[in-house]
This record gives structure tokens, sequence and C-alpha cells, in this order.
């Protein structure tokens, strides 16, 4: 199409070439802003969890909510459970956790001490009602001192394998 030489102002320029001031200024702003904003950190704008509001995108190193290291360490508490019959199962669960949370690894730490205090609350559970069962039969004073003995044992495993899980599990999401 030929552009039309009797413009009111005398343009010869058509539509698709003419940008006003304010459209231009408005470009460099957005570049400007997303340039601001980005600070250097790296992320997943077009990878296949774009769309899923950071759900499950890589860890940024941007510190987590708290909501997320509470939902990440019980549902790592949860696969530790479930995973029981399983060596280092508690490890599992807590690189569950800490591989979902992402964010720092402070918060993998976080994430595997949460999934380790949900893996040792059936254990708790478990030894609370044998001693309720003995306690009518009769024993001795000694096996509730060594019953609160194991437990503590028992809860320093689960929540220091958590712990190491939950810093694996955020190290191998750095790397995979």
């Amino acid at each position: 199409m030929v552009p039309d030489d009797s413009s009111p102002t005398g343009d010869a320029r058509s539509d698709d070439d003419t940008r006003s001031d304010d459209d231009t200024r408005s470009d460099a702003n957005d570049a400007r802003t997303r340039r601001d904003t980005d600070d250097g950190i790296a992320t997943d704008r077009d990878g296949p969890n774009a769309g899923s509001d950071g759900l499950l995108s890589p860890g940024d190193d941007a510190p987590a909510e708290a909501a997320d290291l509470l939902l990440y360490g019980v549902l790592g508490g949860v696969v530790g459970s479930v995973l029981s019959f399983v060596p280092f199962a508690t490890v599992l669960g807590g690189a569950a956790a800490g591989y979902l949370c992402g964010g720092t690894s402070a918060d993998g730490l976080k994430t595997g001490a949460v999934a380790g205090l949900v893996m040792t609350l059936p254990f708790v559970a478990m030894v609370a009602f044998m001693l309720f069962l003995f306690g009518f039969a009769g024993a001795p004073a000694e096996f509730g001192i060594f019953a609160v003995l194991v437990v503590g044992i028992g809860a320093a495993y689960t929540l220091g394998s958590g712990v190491i899980g939950g810093y694996l599990g955020h190290y191998l999401r750095g790397r995979l």
C-alpha cells in the first residue's frame, strides 16, 4: 500500500511506522524495571513449570516462605514415614522435603528438620502407647526412664538424618 501524501501534517509515514514518544518511554521504563527486579537471579520462565506460580520451580536462592517450609516438611515427613521399611528412610524423607522446597540451603535444613519432626511423631506415639499399656501391668520406674532415653535417641537420629536429607535434597535440586 502506498502512503497518502495528502495527510494534514504533511507526514508520509504509515500508522505502523509512527510511534509516539510515550510508547518509546514506556518500553525503556519496562526494560529498566525488568533489569532492576531481576538482580541476576536465574529463573526458569520458559521451563516446564513456568505457569505453576513457582510451586515446583528451581531454587533461586531466594528465602522460602514459612508456609512452604511447613508444607514441604510435612510432605517429606509423610514420604519418610511411608518408606519406613527402607533403610535410611528418614534421609529420603528429608531429601524429598529439601528438594521440593528450594530456596537457600538454610531452608533445606529447616524443611528437613520439619520432616524429621513429622517422622518422629509415629515413633513417639507408639512408645507412649507402650508405656501406657505397661504402666497398668506394674512396670518398674526404670522402664520409663529407659523408654524416655530410647525416645530421645530415636528423635535425635530421626531429626538429624532428616536435616541431612534436607540439605542433600537442596543440593540435588541445584544439580539436577
